[in-house]
């Protein structure tokens, strides 16, 4: 395995040539929404998809610098097994590599574009405090990162579920699902998405908030690609940086853009949701182009603060009227950073 790391200055230059030679319109504000001065869990992931692409990677595997694997019989409990062994792939081909189908038969001819499990240990938004001093006001303030007009026990348990991830049940033996993933059971911090998702439609890179990066998750959702959810869930914590004052409230900052830009992301999720399989390009399904720069196929892994890259085989194609126009000019071999 090699390794590719570049510091900011280097994410800085290489982001430089690759707008210079697509040619494209403001390359100054380009740089900016790719690389931009605050935080931006969308532009880092998408720095992340392009230094992938850019490798001849086939996949992107992620995961956040503030969780760690955990360990069954001593021994770690990688995600990247069941990633690296079923994207890309018919789905037909994977039914029988994994615990159960809930598939749609219509949709076995196409490759697994995602593959994700959650994680287990503390809450992913700093709220657990809002939860213990006041539960009324807990479900007012978690409830308005809910869609308007969902019936109230749905918007119960969304509320009841929400950032918890899978809870704190250990892993006790593997549990793999053939399906479209409902994005409300996967998690950024624990994923892995063909080429042909990520090569063609980028993350919002909103700045100071969270969940912008899962766009992707509600796209193949509704596009009706296949995926696997598994339950090697990683352990989420809290570091010490975010456990004090100053990080605290950044977050807290956050979370309330958060909840003030859910009204326009559930609309966005209405519209591709009615969209559904015209999400797809004509077809989806079959085998895509080579990668650009290389012959062969990298894996490329992320994390939410320092994003890094490896690979596994493809999917069929997503797009969306929204997106900007996939990059395919040959770009230097680039590396995650």
């Amino acid at each position: 395995m090699v390794v590719h790391h570049l510091d900011e200055d280097g994410q800085r230059s290489f982001l430089r040539e690759v707008i210079a030679r697509s040619g494209a319109a403001e390359p100054e504000r380009l740089l900016d929404l790719m690389l931009p001065s605050r935080v931006s869990y969308g532009a880092c992931t998408n720095r992340a998809f392009l230094f992938a692409e850019a490798l001849g990677c086939a996949s992107t595997h992620r995961r956040d610098s503030d969780s760690r694997y955990q360990h069954l019989d001593g021994e770690p409990v990688f995600p990247l097994h069941h990633e690296l062994t079923a994207l890309g792939r018919p789905a037909a081909e994977v039914a029988g590599l994994v615990s159960r189908s809930r598939l749609d038969p219509a949709s076995a001819h196409r490759p697994v574009a995602l593959v994700g499990g959650s994680f287990v240990g503390e809450m992913s938004v700093d709220v657990a405090e809002i939860h213990r001093l006041d539960p009324l006001v807990y479900e007012d303030v978690i409830g308005l990162s809910v869609p308007d007009g969902y019936p109230e026990i749905w918007r119960g348990n969304l509320i009841a579920e929400s950032f918890r991830g899978a809870g704190t049940a250990a892993f006790t033996g593997d549990l793999t699902t053939l399906t479209t993933v409902g994005p409300t059971r996967v998690d950024m911090c624990n994923i892995a998405l063909a080429r042909e998702v990520y090569g063609r439609v980028p993350l919002p890179p909103a700045t100071d908030t969270i969940g912008s990066d899962y766009f992707l998750l509600h796209l193949v959702h509704d596009a009706r690609l296949p995926g696997v959810l598994h339950n090697r869930h990683i352990v989420n914590f809290h570091t010490s940086e975010r456990r004090s004052d100053s990080g605290f409230l950044a977050y807290q900052l956050r979370f309330a853009k958060f909840l003030l830009s859910s009204p326009h992301l559930h609309s966005v999720y209405a519209a591709t949701r009615a969209a559904g399989e015209s999400l797809l390009d004509t077809g989806a399904g079959s085998a895509p182009p080579p990668s650009p720069t290389s012959s062969g196929r990298a894996r490329a892994s992320t994390g939410r603060r320092a994003p890094s890259a490896s690979t596994s085989s493809t999917a069929p194609t997503a797009s969306s009227a929204a997106a900007t126009p996939r990059r395919r000019t040959s770009w230097p071999p680039g590396a995650s950073g």
